[in-house]
């Protein structure tokens, strides 16, 4: 599925004026508040209806000014995940389910309740009304509503905004097997480099109404410069790699990655499992010499390709590992002290307790997977 934008709309004083095109799985619009993401959300989905440009889905159009067409929002055949999971407070959880069904001809039905509320584990909530329920349960309704509608795309307006973290924990793994076990294209937007780097194949990066940047969520999670100031220090590395094998004596699992065998604290995948591991800049060290006597167990030898300026006395240093970027946050007073410039040898050095949950997650099945 390629989705095809290229829309200008003025509301009020805001203006938009976004062009991009993304054939991911996932495809994260990403930004600060009042950066035009929602908008464009709404856009895309028919809420409003854009002064100039071109939205088309899979070749389907479904505005063109130029033309004049401009498919109204019940024709467009996309599901709808706003951040309040909107459910309907009358009706239980199986009657909300339903409810997304209605507005989809009978001929055109491909989803099917029990597999929906399967893989969102709600079969236990389905005689609940939504005043029971929990924040990450709503959202998982919701989200199985919008399913049920058999769309052919599916927007996620900020779901886990309004969440806790132990709500967002709780339907992570949710929206990952969404993106892994269908065909459905997702649009997903978010201001959280966490959410964005452990669930989007592509970023679509927006700041005052304008694409800033967009492509792969590695290339766009090392451009720390267009990350929200607050967001920074989560920037880094993504690398998409597969269990190689467990060390149960430890506790630890080694992923096998371009950059070499990376150690983690035991996940509970299996040998052969895709992990997407996020590598934070400010957890990365770097050593001149091969290190020895040292605890950090991770140790990836690579060559400086970039030095740029960071915030403050800091600068961003980029290693290439075998063909894989790994980006390291280090004082200028370091860089300095190590003689460090591009072109140099060096050794990006990682502590394993710095990967967790946050920066750990199921990777992307390969297109051979489906």
């Amino acid at each position: 599925m390629t989705l095809l934008v290229d829309i200008g709309h003025r509301l009020g004083d805001f203006a938009i004026d976004a062009s991009f095109e993304s054939a991911g799985r996932l495809t994260a619009l990403f930004g600060p508040s009042g950066s035009g993401k929602s908008t464009l959300i709404n856009l895309i989905a028919g809420l409003i209806r854009p002064e100039k440009g071109r939205i088309a889905v899979d070749g389907r159009v479904l505005v063109d000014t130029e033309t004049g067409a401009f498919v109204p929002m019940h024709k467009r055949r996309i599901g709808i995940v706003f951040q309040d999971a909107r459910l309907f407070p009358h009706l239980s959880v199986a009657g909300n389910l339903r409810y997304g069904r209605w507005f989809t001809p009978a001929s055109e039905r491909y989803a099917d309740i029990d597999g929906v509320v399967d893989l969102l584990g709600i079969g236990h909530l389905l005689d609940r009304r939504p005043a029971k329920l929990s924040g990450g349960e709503k959202q998982r309704v919701a989200i199985g509503r919008a399913l049920l509608a058999s769309p052919k795309l599916l927007l996620m307006d900020e779901p886990m905004a309004s969440l806790d973290e132990a709500r967002k924990a709780e339907i992570l793994p949710y929206v990952e097997r969404l993106r892994d076990e269908t065909n459905i294209p997702i649009v997903y937007v978010s201001h959280s480099v966490a959410e964005v780097a452990r669930l989007a194949s592509d970023v679509v990066v927006l700041a005052q109404g304008k694409v800033a940047a967009a492509g792969p969520t590695g290339a766009i999670m090392q451009r720390l410069d267009l990350l929200p100031a607050e967001e920074r220090g989560e920037g880094g590395a993504v690398l998409d790699t597969k269990v190689l094998r467990h060390e149960e004596s430890f506790g630890m699992t080694v992923l096998d990655s371009p950059a070499g065998e990376i150690r983690v604290t035991r996940l509970a995948r299996p040998a052969g499992a895709p992990v997407r591991l996020r590598i934070r800049a400010r957890d990365v060290m770097i050593a001149t010499e091969q290190p020895a006597g040292l605890s950090a167990l991770n140790i990836l030898a690579g060559t400086i390709t970039a030095v740029r300026p960071g915030v403050g006395p800091t600068v961003e240093i980029a290693i290439e590992c075998n063909g894989v970027t790994v980006l390291a946050r280090i004082t200028e007073q370091s860089k300095h002290t190590l003689r460090l410039a591009l072109g140099r040898k060096v050794f990006a050095v990682i502590k394993t307790v710095s990967f967790d949950s946050a920066t750990t997650g199921p990777g992307l099945p390969s297109e051979a997977d489906g």
